[in-house]
């Protein structure tokens, strides 16, 4: 980058996409390396990075959650870009995208081949997927979408605790996971293409918090997602009133009536996690719950869950939250805690 040459960067927007996302990623473009001196010195600094927001067929179209979102330019000028971002995509996991996405991925490839920096905030990840672009490398997307992405392209190795991923030649794609963790994409974009110190000022402006234990803490089982296979829907429904009683993989399985190692594998087809991974991710479920609503000592929790073990149950919670659970009583419960006091008091 040079004085004379800001980083171009084209949003790619979607009618699937949400506009807080494709301008408020916009909105962190413009402000890196600009605001910064007009807050501080009473002068605008040299913008780095020069944002333009980009569609199909450019122009005016309506969005997610029904907000018009007007495109400076079509999918063309992403062949004159050196970065293209890609928000999130409001489908739900699992969807058939085929023919749905052709032309905006025919021009992630080709921006790829090209050498561009491609980077994907939240489920937009999955564009990356069904170009064939991840496959064989570290991902992540959306914690909702991480399992659907594990069975759907099954040679992708998505890492659902993480944030933010970059992989690929050159580290060319960059993944973020999900919700706010576009911020986190902004942030690392701007720190490598005009330098960590933007980056911080940026942060600073901003009052930006980099989502550093990941994004598992904030996830959550999907448990009306039923499988199609009858026999492990019915074993879905049973679990997820029972999970905390003893030995409960064998009661699933003698209630399926399959021999065990048909079982496992008809449950690992549906699901995508096999049974003592699926019960222990209820009983976390609930542990999370209830840590965040009530003040019972943390092994009284585990003991409700189903494990005796109160030092295996937060070993278990620390490998799989990123957290432990008293930290985790300390963020969320103290979140709920403050949301339910403005809620009163209005």
């Amino acid at each position: 980058m040079n004085e004379r040459s800001p980083v171009r960067i084209c949003i790619l927007a979607l009618p699937e996409t949400s506009a807080s996302v494709v301008y408020g990623m916009y909105d962190m473009f413009m402000s890196a390396g600009r605001d910064w001196g007009l807050i501080v010195e009473g002068t605008p600094g040299r913008a780095p990075i020069a944002p333009l927001v980009v569609s199909r067929h450019g122009g005016a179209f309506i969005a997610g959650n029904n907000v018009r979102i007007t495109a400076d330019a079509p999918l063309d000028a992403c062949d004159d870009a050196d970065v293209v971002c890609v928000p999130e995509l409001l489908v739900p996991p699992g969807e058939p995208l085929a023919g749905r996405f052709d032309d905006e991925i025919a021009c992630l490839r080709r921006c790829h081949a090209k050498g561009k920096i491609l980077a994907t905030a939240c489920s937009g990840a999955i564009l990356l997927a069904e170009a064939g672009l991840l496959d064989g490398l570290d991902a992540t997307t959306h914690w909702a979408y991480c399992d659907f992405m594990s069975r759907q392209y099954p040679s992708i190795r998505v890492r659902a605790h993480r944030a933010l991923v970059a992989s690929g030649d050159g580290e060319r794609l960059i993944m973020a996971g999900g919700g706010t963790s576009w911020l986190d994409l902004a942030l690392y974009l701007i720190a490598r293409l005009a330098g960590i110190e933007t980056a911080m000022q940026t942060a600073r402006i901003n009052l930006v918090d980099w989502h550093d234990v990941g994004q598992q803490p904030f996830a959550r089982l999907a448990r009306t997602r039923q499988a199609e296979d009858a026999v492990i829907a019915r074993c879905q429904s049973w679990i997820a009133e029972h999970y905390a009683q003893p030995s409960p993989v064998g009661a699933m399985m003698q209630m399926s009536g399959l021999p065990e190692r048909s079982f496992k594998r008809r449950f690992q087809q549906a699901t995508g996690m096999s049974p003592l991974a699926y019960v222990h991710t209820l009983r976390l479920e609930e542990a999370k719950q209830m840590l965040e609503t009530d003040r019972q000592p943390i092994e009284a929790i585990a003991n409700e869950v189903g494990y005796e073990d109160a030092g295996f149950f937060s070993r278990l919670f620390r490998r799989k939250v990123s957290l432990t659970p008293a930290q985790y009583r300390r963020r969320f419960g103290a979140m709920r805690d403050a949301i339910g006091c403005i809620s009163e008091t209005r």
